[in-house]
């Protein structure tokens, strides 16, 4: 009887007590900086990333980055565009899709039809009326920029870069299926100047933003560009 007792008294304390608080749960703190979610920088201390919430978004967000004293820190930010396509993954894009190619690239050189900003550090092509970038699937010049353009590259297969002179105001190369170029993929893939609407495959910003990422690159810190969604199959943190 007195053990009975004992085990009634300690029950009603329970339940007078009421329902036991939940357990506490640790402040996650801040978010990391995107760069610092990635799997891949690139390996240098400047990185450039262009995200769109998904795949088939032709709005987007640029931001470029500085890595020091071992943390990433936004330098600056601005409305991107993309492919009137949407992106889609860089290793099976091709040609013709109006698609913007997701991954990370290297930046190889700057050029425009315009002066570089002062400050710039990046090589820098001056566009003039030879100056053509080679899309022709059947040149050996294929993807390359070509100054004068050669006979095996086809007119309506090629970029006659001076007849984009705004949206070529100031561009970056983006190392999109550059250095070993693979026909079918795509060519003529750049960082440049908005235009009036989505790109054919470019990322574009407006001219203000382009020429403070020209000030801003400096080749020796290995800048690099990431593209991608915000999360799923083509997250810009895959790479």
């Amino acid at each position: 009887m007195r053990t009975g007792a004992v085990a009634l008294v300690s029950v009603t304390l329970v339940a007078l007590a009421g329902p036991l608080p939940p357990p506490a749960v640790a402040d996650p703190g801040p978010a990391r900086p995107l760069p610092a979610r990635m799997a891949d920088t690139g390996g240098g201390s400047q990185l450039v990333t262009a995200t769109a919430a998904t795949a088939g978004a032709t709005r987007g967000t640029l931001t470029w980055w500085d890595r020091r004293g071992g943390r990433w820190r936004a330098t600056g930010t601005a409305p991107a565009r993309f492919g009137a396509g949407g992106l889609t993954e860089g290793t099976t894009r091709r040609q013709g899709t109006r698609t913007t190619p997701t991954g990370l690239y290297d930046l190889p050189y700057a050029f425009g039809t315009a002066a570089p900003p002062l400050g710039t550090r990046t090589p820098y092509r001056p566009v003039r009326d030879s100056s053509w970038w080679c899309q022709d699937n059947e040149s050996t010049a294929y993807n390359r920029w070509t100054d004068p353009r050669p006979a095996d590259c086809r007119a309506t297969e090629a970029e006659h870069l001076v007849d984009y002179g705004p949206s070529y105001a100031h561009a970056l190369v983006i190392g999109f299926n550059y250095h070993r170029p693979e026909r079918g993929r795509g060519a003529g893939i750049f960082l440049h100047v908005n235009g009036e609407g989505a790109t054919a495959g470019c990322v574009s910003v407006p001219a203000a933003a382009m020429a403070a990422l020209l000030r801003w690159a400096e080749p020796a810190r290995r800048p690099h560009l990431a593209i991608g969604t915000e999360s799923g199959a083509t997250a810009v943190t895959r790479y």
